[in-house]
């Protein structure tokens, strides 16, 4: 096996896909360490929808259990975060002191969930919904009443899996009509009245402006800016995403307006390091549909495998 160390900063599914397009493409060509912050192997992110609603188990949307890395001899260290890039040393550190050094480095360190920027949004209850430890945490709540702030896919979608586990759920979004950037006003009543109909009502047109709690910082309410304050147990946050892109920031990387910028190659201004994935902007813009993240990861292999045709 070749001396040359690949080592990935994140693992989602991007980091997934581009795995299993560098051991396809050059499967002596590197020694790989993947860290993730989060315990265990790759899952889909997709499917947690699915997982919050009851419809599936979590061994269902695993992808790459723990067997897949060892099979395939990559090193994975999960459950602690990086915390710094050396990049005159080639190597990166962990949170758990790990020290490994790279020849090439991939950032896919994907994006974080946006906090509702109120006062309040720090309270016990407050929580959001992006990843499995998220979803845990929901599906262990008792019976509450949940309010979901946000009126896009991921608030749709947690909003009618809460109602699904029986929860007494309200739905409040900025906008006249459910998924506004997706659907025309006819398509979005439509939408809004076959939710209504399953149980799930809605507050439209309005912001949140406070958050507020009991003494023991616990959220009891969700005050809009029309004056009207609703009851709540709970609170999710599904607002959108935003890169995350302290790491590259820290180390000196360039970054864009959102991401970490990269070239059609998905290159860094580093040449040693690449980024793909929510945490870059390329051209101007950034990503967080899955589609997307594949091809970048097609592209970015191809370049890892020093097969260097292809562009994104």
């Amino acid at each position: 096996m070749s001396e040359k160390r690949l080592v990935i900063i994140g693992n989602g599914m991007a980091t997934g896909r581009l795995l299993e397009e560098v051991l396809r493409l050059a499967p002596t060509h590197y020694r790989i360490t993947v860290i993730g912050d989060e315990p265990g192997g790759g899952y889909n992110r997709v499917m947690l929808s699915p997982l919050l609603a009851g419809g599936t188990d979590e061994n269902a949307i695993v992808t790459h259990p723990a067997s897949w890395y060892r099979r395939h001899a990559v090193r994975l260290i999960s459950g602690t975060a990086a915390v710094a890039i050396e990049r005159r040393q080639r190597r990166v550190r962990t949170a758990a002191g790990h020290v490994i050094g790279y020849d090439r480095l991939v950032l896919a360190t994907g994006a974080a969930p946006r906090t509702l920027p109120v006062p309040g949004h720090q309270l016990r209850g407050v929580v959001s919904f992006r990843d499995l430890r998220d979803t845990r945490r929901l599906q262990a709540l008792p019976r509450s009443r949940v309010v979901v702030v946000g009126g896009g896919f991921l608030g749709l979608e947690a909003a009618e899996a809460m109602l699904r586990r029986g929860h007494d759920v309200t739905l409040v979004h900025s906008r006249g009509h459910p998924l506004n950037q997706q659907l025309d006003l006819a398509a979005g009543q439509r939408l809004r009245e076959d939710l209504a109909a399953r149980g799930l009502r809605f507050v439209l047109g309005v912001r949140p402006t406070a958050l507020h709690g009991n003494q023991a910082g616990q959220v009891t309410a969700v005050e809009l800016d029309n004056g009207e304050r609703l009851t709540a147990d709970v609170v999710v946050q599904a607002i959108g995403i935003r890169p995350r892109t302290e790491l590259a920031r820290d180390c000196g990387l360039t970054l864009g307006e959102d991401g970490i910028r990269v070239d059609d190659t998905l290159q860094t201004f580093d040449p040693r390091i690449y980024a793909l994935g929510e945490c870059v902007e390329h051209r101007g813009r950034t990503f967080g549909l899955v589609a997307p993240l594949y091809e970048q990861a097609t592209v970015c292999a191809s370049h890892l495998a020093e097969l260097g045709h292809r562009r994104y």
